[in-house]
């Protein structure tokens, strides 16, 4: 009896000695949980890509054993970046064509043509990223300069917020456009009579751009997934693809190619309408689609957001709808009957009053949707109620990207509504938040400084653009992690580190929870890892 009674205790005594394996162990950190009470710890466990244990330094190498340590040497641990709103796929091609971002003039922007049409000598030029409004003179280009520069191959490119579109004689030819030309929800801008050859909003799909290869395709995919990694991103919400483009990133994650998660918004056209609607959610370890791209109106830099009352600065103009409103009270229904979230593109305060008007009708008696208003960049105060339950998902770097010059188109008054993103955190009490890259900076630090800072790179303003309305440190790295998670139906899947999670870490060089306001876009990351393997 004596002999069994201590090989009773031994066998215990071994089984509680015992440590787990995992595949990675990180000590020494300072780790922002993001968890339910946003606690911090110090250390945690990996196996088989996800978290298996989150603690002391003491905690996790007492339970855990690994041939992988990582000494984080005190460095700040955050859950993987999520970016709620974005291009991913437009920015790898955008990698593929003339870069305009930054232009400060006209001329500039032609002298980058140029060069671009030496080095690749295409057919069709194409590019992105000029906006009138960083320049000395703030008005849209016409085409002559570059019809007298590029005679015969078709120009196209669309301004940094995509809404607005310059093309050359070329192109219009081409596209058989002529000064009779009308287009409903878009504009041709005319000057004496003639086509200056800016198109805004619908007009734009008048130019038939060549498509990308196959090959192409792979390859932006390929690049935008290393930049994004290499600024903490571990999550991106394309906002609208077609479903060759999501099935061709669903064969490259299948094969490891693509590592990147990708929460994918469908383009609201009617093939992708009928086939995702009618099969369901398409949800892989990498993979979610469900939701549907809508757009309501355009951008405010190109005057083609909708307002409630005219521009402050183009007497008579209130901009349009691109989708009438009978047709998005149709696709709303539609939408609601199937399991599909709705995502709408609102800027203005009338597109967003009858965008958050139709989701109520729609969603009565719904339960828990999570439909999403994508921007929601400016809101009369009479509207703000309506978020109560609609999430508001928007873009801080906007912000600071149109305070120079947003208050010129709709009034101090109006302003007052615009980049609200504390007014709009007091309804929802959630927000998701994303850049609109590549119309916007890539990096979610960037975003981080702008939700709480509101000062541009530069440090202007001096205090701050609308401070009440900034985000708590707190919550703009929620916005950035678990309530992007919740955004995308996933906040049991990620957005935290917890155990169970997949382990999607970043680590910084600077604690962005603590450092001084300036020196947050300044910080590096320093590691990107996803299922606990590094990918930068």
């Amino acid at each position: 009896m004596k002999k069994i009674l201590i090989l009773f205790f031994t066998i215990g005594l071994f089984t509680k000695c015992k440590k787990q394996d995992s595949d990675l162990i990180v000590i020494n950190a300072n780790v922002y949980t993001v968890d339910s009470i946003f606690s911090k710890k110090e250390s945690f466990a990996i196996k088989n890509g996800k978290f298996i244990g989150v603690g002391s330094k003491n905690e996790i190498l007492k339970k855990f054993s690994s041939n992988n340590i990582i000494d984080a040497k005190n460095k700040a641990i955050y859950p993987g970046f999520i970016d709620a709103h974005c291009h991913f796929y437009g920015l790898g091609l955008q990698q593929q064509k003339v870069d305009l971002t930054g232009t400060k003039s006209y001329n500039e922007v032609l002298k980058k043509l140029v060069a671009f049409q030496k080095e690749k000598n295409t057919s069709f030029i194409t590019g992105r990223g000029w906006d009138q409004n960083d320049w000395e003179v703030k008005e849209y280009p016409t085409k002559e300069k570059l019809d007298s520069i590029f005679p015969n191959i078709p120009v196209a490119i669309r301004r940094i917020d995509g809404h607005a579109m310059l093309v050359n004689q070329a192109a219009i030819d081409l596209a058989k456009i002529s000064i009779d030309s009308k287009i409903d929800g878009g504009e041709f801008i005319k000057k004496d009579g003639k086509l200056t050859g800016v198109l805004i909003d619908n007009a734009m799909n008048f130019i038939k751009v060549p498509q990308p290869t196959k090959k192409e395709q792979i390859q932006a995919l390929k690049d935008a997934q290393k930049i994004c990694f290499n600024v903490g991103l571990t999550t991106v919400d394309d906002a609208g693809l077609d479903k060759q483009v999501i099935e061709l990133i669903d064969s490259l994650q299948q094969t490891g190619d693509l590592k990147m998660r990708i929460y994918a918004m469908i383009s609201n056209n009617k093939k992708n309408l009928h086939y995702y609607l009618n099969k369901g959610i398409v949800k892989t370890n990498r993979l979610n689609v469900r939701s549907v791209k809508v757009y309501s109106d355009g951008a405010l830099g190109s005057r083609g957001a909708t307002l409630k009352d005219e521009y402050s600065d183009k007497k008579g103009h209130f901009g349009a709808l691109v989708n009438s409103y009978d047709n998005l009270q149709n696709l709303a229904k539609r939408i609601a009957d199937s399991e599909y979230q709705m995502n709408t593109h609102a800027i203005g305060d009338s597109a967003n009053y009858v965008m958050l008007k139709t989701y109520d009708k729609v969603l009565k008696n719904k339960k828990d949707r999570r439909w999403r208003i994508e921007h929601a960049q400016i809101v009369d105060a009479k509207d703000f109620h309506h978020f109560k339950n609609v999430l508001p998902s928007i873009q801080p770097t906007h912000a600071t990207s149109d305070m120079y010059w947003a208050e010129d188109r709709v009034g101090s008054e109006r302003i007052k509504g615009a980049y609200a993103y504390s007014k709009l955190l007091k309804q929802y009490r959630k927000v998701a938040l994303g850049t609109d890259f590549p119309i916007e900076n890539v990096s979610p630090l960037y975003t981080f400084y702008a939700a709480t800072i509101r000062k541009d790179l530069k440090g202007y303003p001096e205090k701050g653009f609308q401070m009440q309305n900034a985000l708590s440190r707190k919550d703009a790295l929620k916005g950035m992690t678990i309530w992007n998670a919740y955004a995308n139906f996933e906040e049991n899947e990620k957005g935290s580190i917890e155990i169970g999670k997949v382990a999607d870490f970043v680590i910084l060089e600077n604690d962005i929870m603590k450092i001084e306001g300036e020196k947050i876009p300044k910080t590096k990351v320093i590691e990107t890892y996803i299922n606990g393997v590094k990918v930068n």
